[in-house]
């Protein structure tokens, strides 16, 4: 093959003069261009980015929770693929944290914990899908905190309490869904003594976030708090009696809006002190709120509103009602 090539000359000609900076100058453009490509790449995910991690609320009003079933894993997915291009957008961590806690329990584990009795198969196999679905919660939790606080994953591992301290009200929620992931976690890892041992960690975060902004979130702390009292170790004090001031507290700032802490007391503390009168009355108190008084509450009130159905389904196997006394015969 024949390459062109010019035997150079003392003295270039101002064409050549001119066409060599030009191509100098067209470097420095194509160089300009990369760096632009990339930043308008950057820019346009993190503005999806943006809009995805704000669209929560689009999901929470929604009166079809099937079809948000059927919706969210596609969102979720998309945001995963956004946070490879931008790992530590602060947005995204937080709705895959939130996203994924929420798709596990809400259409994983409610669907596993119904079928046990008729299937344990098929409910094993969701119950250990719901607890890879919250593995992927709990690590974009901690990766979403460790971008606002580099170094804290490490430090929370070493001393719990002392690394919490220097989160602000501005990290309650990520603390909070963080948690929340991590809690649930733990519980459908009851065979596995390296997760059972990060229980400290998990609640070292709700406790920091509890201390910083108690009311968040229509009382979403204490939401959490009815349950986890009832297992938490090593403090003084009857479990129940912390359950129900959580209780009542969550109901006081829900403005009694919402069916969550009713069935979370039902089901948590009703059940290990057998009242079934009081189970009964607060799983239909449940059952009795207008989901669309307050559309921000819809899906969630809904999918509670179905546990507390399956709740009273289960009664007679939850609770040792006693035969009621033989007739004897005239």
């Amino acid at each position: 093959m024949m390459t062109l090539i010019t035997a150079p000359t003392r003295r270039r000609s101002p064409t050549a003069e001119v066409f060599r900076r030009g191509a100098r100058l067209g470097g420095v453009l194509l160089l300009a261009l990369a760096v632009t490509g990339c930043s308008v790449k950057r820019m346009a995910v993190n503005s999806l980015g943006d809009a995805l991690a704000g669209g929560g609320t689009t999901f929470a009003s929604d009166d079809d929770p099937e079809l948000v079933k059927a919706a969210v894993p596609f969102s979720l997915k998309l945001m995963e693929s956004l946070l490879a291009e931008s790992p530590r957008h602060a947005g995204l961590l937080f709705a895959t944290t939130s996203g994924f806690t929420q798709y596990g329990y809400a259409f994983v584990q409610q669907e596993a914990d119904e079928l046990e009795s008729q299937d344990l198969a098929q409910a094993t196999a969701l119950h250990q899908r719901a607890k890879k679905l919250y593995v992927r919660a709990h690590n974009y939790g901690l990766r979403g905190l460790e971008a606002r606080r580099p170094g804290f994953t490490n430090a929370l591992a070493a001393d719990p309490r002392a690394a919490v301290r220097v989160m602000r009200s501005a990290e309650v929620p990520q603390l909070y869904w963080t948690a929340l992931a991590w809690g649930a976690l733990i519980s459908q890892s009851k065979d596995d003594p390296q997760r059972v041992a990060e229980v400290p960690q998990m609640e070292a975060l709700i406790d920091r976030a509890l201390e910083l902004d108690e009311s968040w979130n229509f009382g979403a702390l204490h939401m959490f708090l009815i349950t986890y009292e009832m297992a938490r170790t090593g403090v003084k004090g009857d479990a129940a009696e912390r359950s129900r001031r959580e209780f009542e507290r969550a109901m006081d700032q829900s403005r009694g809006w919402q069916a969550a802490p009713l069935v979370a007391y039902a089901e948590s503390v009703c059940v290990q002190q057998q009242d079934l009168k009081q189970f009964e009355s607060l799983l239909q108190r449940a059952l009795g709120i207008d989901v669309d008084a307050h559309p921000e509450f819809r899906l969630a009130n809904l999918i509670h509103q179905r546990r507390a159905r399956w709740l009273l389904s289960k009664k007679d196997e939850l609770f040792l009602i006693p035969d009621p006394p033989e007739t004897k015969p005239n």
